[in-house]
């Protein structure tokens, strides 16, 4: 069996797309986060995991009301690598394997998930990871726990998944997905809207979203 967890933030409870708002606004850069967030699920849903979660990074805010599409996890307290870690663990815990997903790449397709969640469902250590085009990462799965030590490395840098893969490197057999473009400022835009016109078959709320996105070009 595999889950999958997105790491969200609720917007009122912490800063949500920062340097988005900066270029189309906060309540704009909101918007998108909330429907990104609600299309990464439904592809996620569609991919054939047995649980999806969000993991959301505030207490306060597990009563948001866009999460109760799908059930809670609180993250721990910590930095980004110890609430990976305990996400992580809290998946293979309850279902053998865990997939960590980010809210803002909405187009990640079934293909790709399908391909993570099949690939972990072997007996042997794997790992698999989705790289970003900035250098960090939009998937990150394993069929053990890691320990907290693990990922300790630099994050929103231009080889955050590199440091991961070379840290993690002796824990299993590894699997990289296609890289993607995640949609952090403005910048980013192009990308993410080029990933969801690609996508053959996408799902509607990915369609939803590309009609709302190509509003703001």
């Amino acid at each position: 069996m595999s889950a999958a967890a997105i790491f969200v933030k609720t917007p009122g409870q912490d800063r949500v797309k920062t340097r988005l708002a900066r270029g189309i606004g906060r309540k704009a850069a909101e918007d998108f986060y909330l429907r990104s967030a609600a299309t990464v699920a439904a592809v996620a849903q569609s991919a054939g995991c047995d649980q999806l979660y969000f993991a959301v990074a505030e207490p306060e805010g597990e009563g948001f009301p866009a999460w109760q599409t799908h059930e809670r996890l609180i993250q721990p307290p910590g930095d980004l690598g110890v609430r990976m870690a305990g996400i992580l663990a809290e998946l293979i815990t309850r279902h053998g394997a865990g997939i960590l997903l980010g809210a803002d790449a909405p187009q990640i397709t079934t293909r790709e998930l399908s391909r993570a969640r099949q690939w972990l469902a072997a007996s042997e250590p794997r790992l698999v990871i989705g790289p970003a085009a900035d250098g960090g990462f939009w998937l990150l799965g394993s069929n053990r726990a890691i320990s907290s030590g693990y990922w300790q490395v630099g994050y929103s840098q231009a080889d955050t998944a590199d440091q991961l893969i070379d840290r993690m490197r002796p824990l299993g057999s590894w699997l990289t997905l296609s890289t993607l473009t995640d949609l952090d400022e403005v910048d980013d835009w192009t990308g993410v809207v080029s990933g969801l016109q690609a996508i053959e078959r996408p799902h509607p709320l990915q369609a939803e979203l590309l009609v709302w996105m190509r509003h703001f070009q």
